[in-house]
């Protein structure tokens, strides 16, 4: 189905400084009651927002549509609704050391980008960005890389299939139905 393309992004950060957060922190069990995309965001990390220090409860969280975390991001179940939830909150991209396999292709599959960068580059984007919460950053899906503070990119890689629907603003689904005319044409021959 159709969603917001991806193309270039720019934006503020926010810094997550946590390794192997699983699914069930990102979106508790008790909230996957439901099918519904929206309203997750505000449920979003529900067991920590209870601590002041929060990162996604500091003003300068405010609007941010870039997260910055650490290694082995979204490990744990396989639920759907963590990338949803990510996505209700406002969040396009998702920079971290590493990903789960199966929470990086649940969220190529509803609009947000995973990036995975090298140790050290993770490190200087959170110094920097604790050092000036209002530094923007570019995440440039096209050319398949991040500025960096100080000057310059650092490249990524991505899935080419995923890479042209994030791009195109489409799941797998509305990939497939973008060939109907040709699978309905092939059907009648």
């Amino acid at each position: 189905m159709k969603k917001p393309p991806f193309t270039t992004l720019v934006s503020r950060a926010v810094v997550l400084p946590a390794d192997d957060v699983d699914t069930d922190q990102i979106i508790p069990a008790r909230f996957l009651k439901g099918t519904q995309k929206t309203g997750l965001g505000q449920v979003l990390f529900a067991d920590w927002r209870s601590r002041p220090d929060f990162p996604l409860l500091q003003p300068s969280a405010a609007g941010a549509k870039i997260l910055v975390t650490g290694n082995n991001f979204g490990c744990g179940s396989s639920r759907e609704h963590a990338p949803w939830a990510l996505v209700d909150f406002g969040f396009r991209a998702v920079i971290a050391r590493s990903f789960a396999d199966i929470f990086k292709g649940n969220a190529t599959k509803n609009g947000l980008l995973p990036v995975a960068l090298p140790e050290a580059a993770c490190v200087r984007l959170e110094l920097a960005i604790k050092a000036n919460p209002a530094l923007e950053l570019t995440v440039d899906l096209d050319k398949e890389r991040v500025s960096l503070p100080e000057g310059g990119w650092i490249s990524f890689s991505i899935d080419p299939f995923a890479k042209h629907c994030l791009a195109s603003g489409l799941d797998e689904l509305g990939y497939i139905l973008g060939f109907a005319d040709r699978i309905k044409a092939y059907e009648q021959r």
